[in-house]
């Protein structure tokens, strides 16, 4: 029978036809994506940031709020373009130097003399909440920014996956735009 519908003239009945099994191979692959139960990331999957303020007098904060926007600006671009944790890891390893420097240098253009270390460390992390994301207590690769003493409050994110190094947005970079080219076989088959 579907042998010869197919057969047959009738070409919306063939993209009907064509179109049900598409879905039901759809549907079938979307199945078996919800029977992996092992979905969840471990702490070691992520890799935080945590830039931790001299102290918490208004100005301590202050400046480690623009330290924090000069590290975005400057780490955004190359972050995109790692694939892994080990790739951000690497990146972090291998501009060490550069994220202190660029931190000394906020610092003394706000009229600070004490300084900045950038290392990245194993530490335990109570449960945070960023933008509706939770990330349980535990031990956690970070990327721990010192400024000063690093006796006050601190700024955290999360490097990797990102979930504050996305929105990079400069006169220089091109958008990125996504497509479905399932999406796009489909439109050309129906037109």
């Amino acid at each position: 029978m579907l042998f010869f519908v197919l057969a047959g003239n009738n070409q919306s009945m063939k993209k009907m036809i064509l179109l049900l099994v598409f879905l039901i191979v759809s549907l079938s692959v979307v199945g078996v994506l919800f029977l992996n139960t092992s979905t969840e990331k471990s702490n070691s999957d992520y890799l935080r940031i945590h830039i931790r303020a001299n102290s918490n007098s208004d100005i301590d904060q202050k400046v480690k709020y623009a330290i924090k926007d000069a590290y975005i600006n400057f780490l955004t671009p190359k972050i995109a373009l790692c694939e892994s944790k080990e790739d951000v890891t690497d990146l972090i390893i291998s501009e060490t130097k550069t994220l202190e420097a660029l931190a000394n240098s906020v610092l003394k253009e706000n009229g600070f003399d004490y300084t900045s270390k950038v290392k990245i460390n194993s530490e335990m992390f109570p449960t945070r909440t960023y933008e509706g994301y939770t990330l349980e207590s535990g031990i956690y690769d970070a990327v721990i920014v010192e400024l000063g003493e690093a006796q006050g409050n601190n700024w955290w994110c999360v490097i990797y996956p990102p979930l504050c190094f996305t929105n990079y947005s400069s006169s220089n970079s091109t958008s990125v735009v996504y497509k479905s080219k399932i999406w796009e076989i489909i439109r050309q088959f129906f037109s």
